[in-house]
């Protein structure tokens, strides 16, 4: 009598897929440093609706209505990183530190697999984050400021965030690849921040606002646009998409002007800066697309350097 070898049948490509999202998810939100984040987006949240109510009770004055609070709030340039770097800093770098890559790719996946399961749970973590956070945000806002108008543009904002905050989850991704070491990454993604916060407003305020700027991550050049008898401030890097996105489908013919400071005739007492004349117009159009587009080659950019420095590395056991 024969006996036959039972075979193992093996997992579809979604199940296994979807048990490296689930584990990246379940390490990253045991992270203390991802709690924290989250803590501290909420607390300064929570800081931005309860201080104008404080600030109404001591001074006795009412708080002025703000109808756009919904669609203009979003994360900052340390926000975005901030979220960016709990999330990802040591996403691919600690596996080859603890030697969890081993095992890991012993399993019946593919390291584009790794990959893309990494970078989906980081995806759906933010986004519940930013999903949650916009929701504690707008409906605060209309306690605090009242009805607010055009929330059916606040998932744009939200959206626009999202693809800011993944620039740096690219960064992060290529220096966790190419260094294998989370201290580099982390030393590497903090000094590129704190050059592009610090080095883009000082060249934008002395310098005037090139338009080289907007082809860097951050919040751009900065402009001005005239809505109605209103005058709008505007940032024009990528740190402002989905806000710039909203004006857009709000304003479509709109223009946004460029001058720079006349230092010189800067007095005191002034309630606005002198400028030197207008330097150049753009149509809002192309701020808010050119914005988009930028964010969407420097993501798809170091995502492609990541993947293939991982798919080349050599792994020791």
């Amino acid at each position: 009598m024969t006996t036959m070898k039972k075979v193992g049948v093996r997992p579809s490509w979604f199940i296994r897929f979807w048990a490296i999202v689930r584990y990246e998810m379940l390490w990253n939100i045991r992270k203390k440093k991802f709690i924290g984040v989250i803590i501290i987006a909420f607390a300064l949240a929570t800081l931005g609706l309860v201080l104008p109510s404080i600030l109404s009770s001591t001074t006795g004055t009412a708080i002025a209505a703000n109808p756009n609070f919904a669609i203009t709030y979003g994360a900052s340039s340390f926000g975005f990183f901030l979220f960016a770097l709990a999330t990802a800093m040591n996403s691919i770098s600690s596996e080859f530190e603890s030697g969890t890559i081993v095992p890991l790719l012993t399993k019946p996946v593919s390291r584009t697999m790794v990959f893309l399961g990494k970078l989906f749970a980081a995806f759906v973590i933010i986004l519940i984050s930013y999903a949650i956070l916009f929701t504690y945000t707008t409906v605060g806002s209309i306690f605090v400021y009242g009805p607010q108008n055009s929330l059916q543009f606040v998932p744009i904002v939200l959206l626009g965030n999202l693809i800011s905050t993944f620039i740096w989850v690219s960064i992060l991704f290529a220096m966790g690849s190419l260094t294998k070491n989370t201290i580099i990454t982390v030393l590497v993604a903090v000094g590129l921040f704190l050059a592009l916060f610090i080095a883009i407003p000082i060249v934008s305020v002395f310098a005037g606002p090139s338009p080289s700027l907007n082809y860097l991550p951050g919040s751009g050049a900065g402009g001005s646009m005239l809505v109605g008898n209103t005058t709008m401030s505007i940032s024009t890097g990528t740190d402002n998409i989905g806000v710039n996105l909203v004006n857009y489908a709000l304003y479509p013919s709109a223009n946004v002007t460029f001058s720079k400071v006349n230092f010189q005739a800067i007095q005191t007492n002034e309630t606005s800066l002198p400028t030197t004349g207008v330097l150049y117009t753009e149509p809002l159009s192309l701020v808010a697309l050119r914005a988009l587009g930028v964010a969407v080659v420097y993501t798809a950019v170091f995502l492609f350097i990541s993947w293939v420095v991982l798919k080349k590395s050599q792994i020791l056991e």
